[in-house]
């Protein structure tokens, strides 16, 4: 640290100059390009910085080296190479500091307060004395704490991110580095720079090879092959797959790592010797390799499949014409045939499955499932892989419904489900809703969490898209030809009075479907728009005005709009913009990671958080930002739960959402753009998902030249897995 005769600043010519920070006006986390107003002696006016930093908060003293440049917008500037900074010295430059919200505890009330009481000491308090923080008002035992351990992770966090900015790679992530390895980040990362592209979400392993490099890994080393090799396996397994033909992987890795294949093929055989890999030969002749968590999920499903239809149903065996006759008398309806034929299969079967597209009863037959089970006096659970899912399953079904994460209870202290083999889940019947969106590892630990004795109910339908992660569980066990299937195919005479029920068929057969007029009446309509910007203003327009005056629908509650893809003019991140701006255009806000984040925003969590007991596509509206504890508080069903400003990567707005994120869910009124400009995203069981999530209203806005692809091209890839093989090993005689 400079001495204060140093610190006076100024321009120390036109190649440098130095001052104290006075607002960060903008920062791309990213990269640690920021723009700065600094005040520097000799300047009447604050001068505006612009350079990369690897972090730079307001108070602090800045030294840059660079030239003065006239920018055509915004005037004289100074444009750095390189800027240093350091921690301010002086009463105003401490306070500043501490009350930028850099430190979770202490905004600028108790950062004047902290000044006045002890001077330049404040940070040698914080940090070796913290006991006495509890002489100044309003600071007691809880917050002295909580701004202690806040200062000590600000400055693990800082340390990573100049580790990072000195390895050429942006710091956005070092908070989640920070919360992975803990004070032995830096170490960690030294040791073995790959771990980032297995352990930290939104870092990949080009990253992670950039670091590499300049740690002089060699590019030929072991370390590098193999992180290389499991890098592209799980690239596979982000495109669905479980597994990756052998000859594919080395070619894959091949071309990403530039090195010989005779190491890559290596690499691979030191992975499965110490079961870091797993290999299985495939069909055509082709070996498998696999990542262990998918390869003993696949396993163990087959296993528990096998041991549950061993025990037999839990209901004793009944007369199927006479429950059928009595429950349409309770509930006042009658059956279709196809519902009494599935009715019988899924009542007597240990392991079953009923599938079928909208408007064939599915709710109906659940619901008199439920209560002839209950009338029999076995326990029904009813679940879903989301919460919207189990909310509409809840409303159906009769009884409460849980996500399969809540019902099995997540312990964040073992990293493990509370309930397992065990210790399983307590009931007779378990119906699971929505079992197309279950992807492999998730359909393992359900089924290792049931009762030995216990029947499961799989609910789906088999056309919508495949889970979001790896495996296609629900169709491999369709296709398996070992599990009964309850095939529901009846079009009921009032669902087929809906154009979204019609022409979800439609588009489930290859055909186009039928649209009304502009001015005819209908559930479902198609809006040309030649140009994506066209499209753009369409939407906006039909979500702010057309659709809710016409349908006296809510704009922000009732109206979804579900995108092929996140890219693009009509992608999610730019409708989401478009229609932030007109919808929630002002109030409180934050920006991090890109996003603008306001109170009264729709929000949607993006991944697991088992500490929060959030999940991946929950949706929930900013109810508070608060700059001094810098968190923000977002209301998921009723439930409050706090993020920190560093975690808001977890969120992004969802006024717009991939329709991968819809799976499992319904909305009142859906808006689909469909363009060529999605066009490698075009496929009929894309449309045909985000047809089926519309519950009474459903416009498309596009050209229907886009349209025709998508319905005329079925699934272009399978995936690859091997349940359906594995079933057929455990299950035929």
């Amino acid at each position: 640290m400079k001495k204060n005769t140093e610190r006076r600043g100024g321009s120390d010519g036109d190649g440098a100059i130095s001052g104290q920070v006075e607002l960060v006006t903008y920062r791309n986390e990213d990269n640690g390009f920021s723009v700065l107003k600094v005040k520097v002696r000799g300047h009447r006016d604050l001068v505006a910085v612009v350079g990369t930093a690897s972090a730079v908060n307001p108070g602090e003293w800045l030294s840059a080296e660079g030239e003065w440049v006239r920018d055509p917008k915004f005037g004289r500037q100074f444009k750095a190479r390189e800027i240093r900074t350091a921690a301010p010295d002086t009463l105003e430059g401490i306070e500043r500091y501490l009350g930028s919200g850099l430190i979770k505890g202490i905004g600028p009330e108790y950062a004047s307060r902290l000044v006045k009481v002890f001077g330049r000491d404040v940070f040698d308090v914080i940090e070796n004395a913290s006991a006495r923080l509890e002489r100044v008002e309003g600071i007691g035992t809880v917050r002295r704490k909580r701004i202690k351990d806040a200062w000590e992770e600000q400055k693990v966090v800082r340390e990573i991110m100049t580790f990072l900015f000195s390895h050429g790679v942006g710091t956005s992530r070092a908070y989640r580095i920070y919360k992975t390895y803990g004070d032995r980040a830096i170490e960690t990362l030294q040791r073995d720079p790959y771990c980032l592209a297995r352990d930290i979400r939104g870092i990949g392993f080009r990253t992670a090879d950039l670091i590499g490099e300049r740690l002089g890994v060699k590019k030929d080393s072991m370390l590098r092959a193999r992180a290389g090799v499991e890098y592209v396996l799980s690239e596979w397994t982000g495109q669905g797959h479980c597994a990756c033909p052998v000859e594919q992987l080395v070619a894959d890795a091949e071309r990403i790592l530039e090195i010989d294949d005779d190491r890559i093929r290596r690499a691979i055989d030191e992975g499965i010797s110490n079961e870091r890999l797993m290999r299985e030969p495939g069909p055509l002749d082709s070996d498998l390799i696999f990542l262990p968590p998918l390869y003993h999920a696949e396993r163990h499903i087959a296993r528990r499949f096998r041991a549950l239809m061993s025990t037999g149903h839990p209901m004793p065996p009944i007369d199927v014409a006479k429950a059928i006759e009595w429950v349409e008398k309770k509930l006042k309806l009658t059956l279709s045939d196809s519902q009494r034929e599935a009715l019988g299969i899924t009542a007597s079967s240990a392991v079953s499955v009923l599938t079928g597209g909208p408007g064939v009863g599915k709710t109906t037959l659940v619901r008199a499932l439920v209560r002839i089970f209950t009338a029999k006096r076995l326990r029904v659970v009813l679940c879903a892989p989301t919460g919207r899912a189990a909310k509409r399953l809840s409303e159906s079904g009769g009884l409460e419904a849980r996500t399969l994460h809540r019902l099995m209870e997540f312990d964040p202290g073992s990293g493990r489900f509370r309930h397992g083999r065990d210790a399983p889940l307590e009931g007779d019947v378990f119906i699971v809703d929505e079992s197309s969106m279950l992807d492999a590892v998730l359909a393992a630990q359900f089924t290792d969490a049931l009762p030995d004795r216990a029947a499961v109910i799989w609910v789906g339908d088999k056309d919508q898209l495949p889970s979001v992660g790896p495996g296609s569980f629900l169709r491999d066990v369709i296709r398996s030809n070992v599990i009964p299937v309850a095939g529901l195919t009846t079009v009921f005479r009032q669902a087929a009075q809906s154009g979204i029920v019609t022409n979800a068929h439609r588009i489930n057969e290859g055909a186009a479907p039928d649209f009304p007029g502009d001015s005819g009446d209908g559930d479902c309509f198609f809006i040309q728009a030649e140009e994506p910007e066209k499209g753009a203003d369409l939407i906006r327009k039909l979500v702010r005005e057309s659709v809710p005056r016409r349908f006296r629908l809510d704009p922000v509650r009732d109206i979804q709009v579900l995108a092929p893809m996140m890219r693009g003019e009509l992608g999610v991140r730019h409708l989401n913009d478009v229609l932030q701006s007109a919808l929630n255009p002002k109030g409180e806000e934050v920006e991090r990671f890109g996003t603008v984040f306001r109170v009264g925003d729709r929000v949607m969590q993006t991944e697991n958080d088992y500490d929060k007991n959030v999940f991946n596509g929950d949706i929930g509206w900013i109810r508070s930002i608060d700059a001094e504890e810098r968190e923000l508080t977002v209301e998921f069903d009723g439930r409050r739960v706090k993020y920190e400003w560093q975690e808001l990567d977890e969120l992004q707005l969802s006024y717009a959402v991939t329709i991968h994120k819809s799976q499992g869910s319904e909305y009142p009124c859906v808006i689909i753009p469909v363009h060529t400009q999605h066009y490698v995203m075009l496929q009929r069981n894309l449309i045909y998902t985000a047809l089926t999530r519309a519950r009474t209203l459903a416009i498309f806005v596009g050209t229907r030249k886009a349209l025709g692809i998508a319905v005329k091209r079925a699934e272009a890839r399978e995936r690859i897995t091997m349940l359906r093989q594995r079933l057929q090993d455990e299950l035929r005689p």
